[in-house]
């Protein structure tokens, strides 16, 4: 009896060391699960919130359709600052989220996932934000910064992206991501402006997008001027355009023309570019060498 009984005494504290180890894991499923409802709704306060709590069963004392009313004039006003936003900074965002790694009393880790685009220029941002709060002030550092880009142009900011990355600067990829964009689409309008307005002249091999644009005349065969645009982005985030001009010519031509006069073409074009601009020079390089219908 005394041996039973002793059987059943390890019997039942088994069973208690299950129990509290089953209401441990119950409670980390319920701790995770509030931190998991925090990040969904951490941005829901006043109007938003009050929507929430009616569908979720409280504040049923509010009528539906007041409360449905008041819903939609508060997502009309977060859609009409959205729109507000991405005219100011040229900057649309198509998602964004947000995963709790790190949950205490003071420190608070996320890790943070940011995609969209940037007029033709599409990007996802991933970070992890660490805040740790001390008194009334609380401190975040950005770490493990990494930036994907899908761009034709990618080989001219290869060294800019890998330096934002080491100095997990965010913000100062989103001004020099609108400062590129902006230049490329410089670069666009000027090309098609001359593909329309010379359409038997110039063409684009690569599209309106790309970085050439070509002159050439029926009645000049084999010689072809390139104009070459380029946008670099240093690895500190400075911009800046690059013009140059390329000559294809072929040896018969050659022979009818000194050398220096042609090996001086760029010398003369950056003259250009320096006193009219892109946009004149290119023009005045087309009628200059009379590859233009109208001169």
């Amino acid at each position: 009896m005394e041996k039973m009984n002793e059987q059943n005494a390890e019997e039942v504290k088994v069973l208690e060391a299950q129990i509290e180890n089953l209401q441990a894991e119950i409670a980390e499923l319920q701790r995770q699960q509030q931190d998991h409802n925090k990040d969904i709704t951490f941005h829901f306060r006043g109007q938003m919130q009050d929507a929430l709590l009616y569908m979720c069963g409280q504040g049923q004392e509010e009528g539906k359709e007041k409360v449905l009313a008041r819903l939609k004039k508060e997502v009309e006003e977060l859609e009409e600052d959205l729109r507000w936003q991405t005219q100011m900074n040229g900057i649309s965002l198509s998602s964004c989220t947000k995963k709790t790694l790190q949950s205490s009393g003071k420190k608070l880790v996320q890790k943070i996932c940011v995609s969209g685009h940037c007029s033709e220029l599409i990007f996802q941002v991933e970070f992890q934000l660490t805040e740790i709060k001390g008194g009334q002030k609380s401190k975040r550092t950005i770490s493990d910064l990494n930036v994907v880009m899908d761009a034709s142009d990618l080989q001219n900011l290869s060294s800019f992206l890998s330096g934002v990355e080491e100095s997990r600067d965010v913000l100062l990829f989103f001004r020099s991501l609108r400062s590129f964009s902006d230049r490329c689409n410089d670069r666009r309008r000027t090309f098609q402006h001359f593909q329309e307005k010379y359409p038997s002249v110039v063409s684009l091999p690569g599209g309106c997008s790309s970085e050439i644009m070509t002159l050439n005349h029926p009645k000049l065969p084999g010689c072809v001027l390139f104009i070459h645009w380029s946008v670099e982005v240093s690895r500190e985030g400075g911009v800046t355009p690059k013009i140059e001009l390329l000559t294809k010519i072929p040896e018969k031509a050659l022979q009818l023309f000194p050398s220096e006069a042609v090996g001086g073409a760029d010398e003369a074009f950056q003259s250009l570019l320096r006193i009219l601009g892109p946009e004149a020079a290119v023009e005045s390089l087309i009628r200059a060498v009379s590859l233009s219908p109208d001169t």
